[in-house]
């Protein structure tokens, strides 16, 4: 990854990011209720102790917040972990976070029962040492027997060039989300152009963005935690979470 692009497209898309959503806090509120369904099920009646480290604006970090979980998120991009400090804010929420890459995590050990990882953050690191690293330092801020919630974009085997537009409303008219990918000459990274068109008059604005990431699979992710020193892994299907991606649980030190 080269932690400075990546820097820069979510720090640009931070003002914007919740367009993505036909309705962002109901998004965070569907998120939220199977997160912590997970959290349940795994270790018991809360309230717990929850680092997101890929918090972004907060589409995860304050629903949970909001579910009675004391939740601290730390972001890659600064301007998109202060939104998510002041959007929880304004919902009654307390959400501290801080700037930080998800390879040098800024906590101390063994401090969260939680460690979220969403949105399919993970990936934007393009090497196996990147990884595996961002993993290792996943699993030291948990404490022994904590909990690691990971969720990734389901490729199917495929390699698509485009996502369905999504149209969310403003209070200036609609806006249109789209992504294309460039696929890599390995098959395997690609370069995604996230574009959005604005409302302006009797015209459109168009901005677009780009990043990379790789079209990581489930059994390369399970390799990984698993080198990190994840044990009880498991997979979990949209069709049994309701989640809109897969997710991977894990577990320190049982």
């Amino acid at each position: 990854m080269a932690p400075d692009s990546t820097r820069d497209f979510y720090d640009d898309l931070a003002p914007d990011y919740h367009l993505i959503f036909q309705d962002w806090d109901a998004s965070m509120a569907y998120q939220a209720t199977v997160l912590d369904e997970l959290v349940r099920a795994r270790l018991g009646a809360g309230p717990r102790r929850i680092l997101d480290c890929s918090c972004g604006i907060g589409t995860q970090a304050i629903g949970l917040a909001l579910s009675g979980h004391e939740v601290v998120g730390s972001d890659l991009s600064p301007r998109a972990a202060a939104r998510a400090t002041a959007e929880a804010a304004a919902r009654g929420a307390t959400l501290p976070t801080a700037a930080a890459d998800m390879r040098h995590l800024p906590f101390v050990s063994s401090v969260f029962d939680v460690v979220v990882c969403a949105d399919n953050a993970l990936p934007h690191l393009l090497s196996a040492q990147d990884v595996t690293a961002a993993l290792r330092g996943m699993r030291r801020v948990l404490r022994e027997d904590g909990l690691l919630l990971l969720t990734v974009r389901s490729y199917n085997g495929t390699r698509p060039t485009s996502t369905p537009p999504q149209v969310s409303q403003t209070p200036d008219g609609r806006v249109i989300t789209f992504q294309l990918w460039h696929w890599h000459e390995d098959g395997e990274r690609y370069d995604l152009e996230h574009i959005q068109l604005i409302p302006a008059a009797d015209t459109w604005t168009a901005r677009a963005r780009r990043t990379t990431y790789w079209a990581l699979n489930r059994d390369q992710l399970t390799e990984f935690a698993a080198e990190a020193g994840f044990t009880d892994l498991s997979w979990h299907t949209p069709e049994s979470t309701g989640f809109y991606q897969p997710v991977l649980t894990a577990r320190v030190g049982i």
